[in-house]
């Protein structure tokens, strides 16, 4: 068994001191610990109306013209014998015809002109096409039952996960607390400290896949949440879990990894409301919403437009009360389940970004210092690696003496990529493979960019 593996299968066991769960015949959790992903059987288990479902029909078929009943069940997502029904309903109310059928003998199916001009009423009243939503109180159980405090982690699992990586002990001994604790957590330090790295790194402590609905309803509008630049897909088998049914689990939700959303300098406030696009009439789930059941890194916190203060104050309510409170654009609220690792980073001292009573409301403050010499040799060996040739041990003594040592420049972690990097760009330049001592000078030079650096002419 691999590292990976040992890891999958410590951070897959379940904390200590948790009884097994009770199973049905299906093998989901029964009572009030019962999965909610369970395929629906008819109309009623989706807690859709009918007429919401005819609308979605009516739009799939308004935008694909002619489809047959297969072609509808894989659209929606629900059973044949629900799409079934609603078909029949459409053809009683005048909405839709039978146009044939296929070879196989599966009936065709159009709209009338009646059923056009409904299609592009509820096109007007919501945009949304695809895969039938889940109501909204089915995404909040669904939220609760893939809550990353279900396992715990200890620090055999911390050290075994960042083993491939050179990073301080003292500092994973804050990480590993901090994430075992669900906790927010501050990462700050000087730029090139590596805390936007290592906070993407932390994904590899949070275990288990989870479900993402393609939409939830609120307030019968469709609010997009599946989002393929925040949720990656599982390839394969479906890993063993208790949402799951031999047949698969409820079509409408994607099985992915836990998601980790990163934003920047680029947010703003609006960016995490609900998102109303007036071209298509369709809602979007804000950047917090698609992160839940995963991790939430909003970088560089002090280069926002906003204020920060003004940030900070808007993840009060939903870091204390586990809830988020959001509106459509029709002004209706709502409140969303936030179960969230958010975590901050910034170049800049957390005392000037807030006042000691925010900061007292996030649970871990955690400074990324500069490397050591020894760091530095590791991650200069790492680096070499993942290049693809040996470390010379006479380079890196030359970079830390002749050039860091020179110049005062202290030893960051992004230094060895970043340096390596230009190096082999002139190396490639040149014709030539094997890094020099000439070929780091330019680097150097090209890579800084103060006078007392850069500017500084060695002589040979």
């Amino acid at each position: 068994m691999n590292n990976d593996q040992r890891l999958h299968q410590m951070l897959s066991e379940p904390a200590e001191n948790t009884e097994p769960p009770i199973l049905n015949r299906s093998g989901f959790r029964t009572g009030e610990d019962a999965a909610p992903a369970m395929r629906p059987r008819n109309l009623e288990e989706t807690g859709l109306s009918e007429l919401y479902v005819a609308d979605l029909i009516s739009k799939h078929l308004f935008e694909r013209g002619v489809l047959d009943l297969g072609e509808v069940t894989r659209c929606i997502a629900l059973p044949g014998g629900t799409v079934e029904q609603v078909l029949a309903f459409l053809r009683e109310q005048g909405r839709a015809e039978v146009r044939g059928a296929t070879q196989g003998g599966m009936l065709r199916f159009a709209l009338t002109d009646r059923g056009r001009a409904a299609a592009m009423e509820a096109l007007g009243r919501d945009g949304y096409i695809g895969p039938a939503p889940v109501l909204l109180s089915q995404y909040t159980s669904l939220v609760a039952h893939q809550t990353m405090s279900a396992h715990g982690l200890d620090r055999e699992q911390v050290r075994l996960a960042f083993e491939d990586i050179t990073i301080r002990s003292e500092v994973l001994d804050q990480l590993g607390p901090a994430m075992h604790s669900g906790r927010s957590i501050f990462i700050h330090g000087d730029a090139g400290t590596g805390k936007t790295f290592i906070a993407r790194k932390l994904a590899r402590l949070m275990s288990g896949d989870v479900l993402v609905p393609h939409a939830v309803l609120v307030a019968d509008k469709a609010v997009r949440l599946f989002d393929a630049g925040a949720h990656e897909p599982v390839s394969g088998t479906p890993p063993e879990t208790s949402l799951f049914l031999n047949q698969g689990h409820d079509p409408r939700y994607v099985l992915c990894k836990r998601p980790v959303v990163i934003v920047g300098g680029e947010l703003t406030m609006d960016m995490l409301e609900v998102q109303y696009d007036t071209a298509t009439r369709i809602h979007h789930a804000p950047a917090q919403w698609r992160a839940n059941n995963g991790m939430l890194i909003i970088d560089d916190l002090g280069r926002q437009r906003m204020r920060p203060d003004e940030l900070f104050n808007r993840w009060i309510v939903p870091m204390e009360e586990s809830q988020d409170h959001l509106s459509l654009n029709s002004g209706q609220h709502f409140q969303v389940p936030f179960d969230v690792a958010l975590v901050f980073s910034s170049n800049k001292h957390p005392l000037e970004l807030a006042d000691p009573a925010f900061l007292r409301r996030i649970g871990y403050k955690i400074r990324f210092e500069a490397l050591t010499t020894d760091e530095y040799r590791g991650i200069w060996r790492q680096e070499c690696a993942r290049q693809g040739f040996e470390a010379d041990p006479v380079l890196v003594e030359f970079m830390l003496e002749e050039l860091h040592g020179s110049s005062n420049v202290p030893l960051l972690p992004c230094h060895p990529r970043d340096l390596i990097g230009l190096a082999m760009d002139y190396l490639s330049y040149m014709g030539q493979q094997t890094l020099t001592r000439e070929s780091l000078m330019k680097a150097w030079q090209n890579y800084f960019v103060d006078a007392g650096i850069a500017g500084k002419e060695r002589e040979s």
